[in-house]
């Protein structure tokens, strides 16, 4: 049996309250990403169309809005999205404290 485990607070953050988990946790292909925001933090918009990755976005807490190809989702506490890779993404939170997991692979 083989695992790694960290905890996302251990990691240093990429980009202000964003974790990457992949390089901590040894992934060959899943992509980890812990998100905590306040409201107004706005992600850029990029889509994934090289790397082939598809990408779930799960809110934990707080108010969100996910753009994908010109809709929107706007997500409560407990919702999934799932993106396709080759679509352009972005993401919005409109709440304080408000935290996302997002997980991608190919």
């Amino acid at each position: 049996m083989s695992y790694d485990a960290v905890n996302y607070e251990d990691v240093e953050p990429k980009a202000p309250g964003m974790y990457f988990l992949r390089e901590a946790l040894d992934c060959g292909e899943l992509g980890v990403t812990v998100v905590e925001a306040d409201e107004g933090w706005e992600g850029m918009e990029h889509a994934h169309d090289e790397d082939g990755q598809e990408e779930v976005y799960v809110l934990l807490e707080g108010a969100a809005e996910l753009s994908i190809e010109g809709d929107t989702v706007s997500l409560d506490p407990g919702d999934a999205v799932r993106v396709d890779a080759e679509d352009d993404r972005m993401l919005v939170f409109h709440e304080d404290d408000s935290r996302m997991v997002i997980a991608g692979a190919p």
